[in-house]
């Protein structure tokens, strides 16, 4: 499967920024993947940030940094996986990167396999 991240862009911290990640290219139903967020920040390791399972997406994962603030969701008509931002801080910025995976756990812990898939990054710059 193909990953398209795109929506990322500079915001001054307090604002807000959706993140989308559309899919195509793939043998199976979009919705039989489990759809992640991840970031990396300059100097530091790529981090989760938030997943949510497959189907309807009726389970969600966040990062304790981003709960509250941020919200991942999905439309399987439109083979996308959405971060909605809010409440932006300077220390959210980073390059963020969607991801694949039909077995959920690999997403939430960061245990990848071969199977997985990557998008590229997208830049959220946030200013104080």
């Amino acid at each position: 499967v193909q990953l398209q991240a795109s929506g990322g862009g500079l915001v001054q911290a307090g604002g807000s920024l959706r993140l989308s990640c559309t899919a195509s290219a793939s043998g199976r139903t979009f919705s039989s993947y489990a759809m992640g967020w991840f970031r990396q920040a300059p100097g530091k390791e790529r981090e989760f940030v938030s997943a949510i399972s497959q189907l309807g997406g009726w389970s969600t994962h966040y990062a304790d940094s981003v709960k509250e603030r941020f919200t991942i969701s999905r439309d399987n008509a439109k083979n996308t996986v959405y971060l909605q931002m809010n409440s932006l801080k300077p220390e959210d910025t980073a390059v963020y990167y969607c991801a694949a995976s039909v077995t959920l756990h690999h997403i939430v812990e960061m245990s990848f396999s071969t199977d997985d898939y990557w998008g590229q990054g997208t830049q959220v710059t946030v200013s104080s």
